[in-house]
């Protein structure tokens, strides 16, 4: 008898075999490619932060013989070119969240744990095939969107390289912050198993703490907001006025909450029934 998912022509596991890690990591991929939802979702999310990105840009250079000293002293030429990459989070994480909650909704979820009754390694392979593949559509829109924005900023002289510290690092920087995104939302899916429920945190996490913060006394305010998810993490690409954290540490801090995420979500799916 085997035991495999529809979308699964590799079966992981027959029911007395050996199941291998080489064949779990190639369950989880072939699933993930097989979606259509993850080719839409990455290519808007490509297409939205290099485009917003390019429009930030062309805006800054049209505007700049007219732009005030104090706003050319405070001009960050890689933050406009990056300025997509706020909304290219939402995409990959929302993504993440779809990829494990979808598989609960449908009970695809229950096959897929006959064929790997160990379960954890179901859910290491989901966020190595995961993040291996948000890592590819996440460097590439960083340096693509780092590029188009410069060349647009070229026109008025007021653009920079990638030799130019610390553009180097902000561009690595907000690849490395999306691919963390987009596995905290794996995370919260796997953990809430609800796409609703697993959206809808994250944007809190992300949009709507930050905002909850700010409304605190501004004593509070100053401990409290650096060490949100969101700002912490884009104190690695940022220069903002939130991001106080050292910009390694703040990514540090991202991560915590990541594994805080997978290390929850991994209990889960060894104590409660699929």
């Amino acid at each position: 008898m085997t035991a495999a998912t529809t979308l699964d022509p590799h079966p992981v596991a027959v029911i007395g075999a050996r199941v291998t890690t080489a064949g779990v990591l190639r369950s989880e991929w072939t699933k993930i490619r097989s979606l259509r939802s993850t080719y839409w979702t990455i290519i808007v999310t490509v297409v939205v932060s290099i485009g917003f990105g390019a429009i930030v840009s062309a805006v800054q250079a049209a505007n700049w013989p007219h732009a005030s000293p104090g706003d050319k002293a405070s001009f960050h030429p890689v933050m406009a070119s990056l300025g997509g990459i706020y909304f290219g989070q939402l995409g990959i994480g929302v993504l993440g969240v779809l990829l494990v909650s979808g598989e609960y909704s449908t009970g695809m979820i229950r096959a897929t744990l006959t064929a790997v009754p160990k379960r954890l390694p179901v859910l290491w392979a989901k966020l190595a095939v995961f993040s291996a593949v948000t890592a590819v559509a996440a460097f590439l829109t960083s340096f693509i969107a780092f590029f188009v924005g410069q060349a647009l900023l070229s026109r008025q002289h007021i653009g920079t390289s990638l030799g130019q510290s610390p553009a180097l690092r902000d561009v690595v920087g907000a690849a490395l912050y999306i691919i963390v995104i987009g596995i905290l939302g794996m995370a919260l899916g796997a953990l809430l198993r609800n796409t609703a429920a697993g959206i809808s945190t994250l944007v809190g996490l992300v949009f709507l703490l930050p905002i909850l913060a700010e409304a605190l006394p501004s004593s509070w305010t100053r401990h409290i907001l650096p060490y949100m998810p969101a700002n912490a993490g884009q104190a690695l690409w940022t220069d903002g006025d939130v991001a106080h954290l050292a910009p390694w540490t703040g990514f540090g801090v991202l991560c915590a909450y990541a594994a805080a995420a997978i290390a929850l979500a991994a209990y889960g799916l060894m104590r409660r029934d699929a």
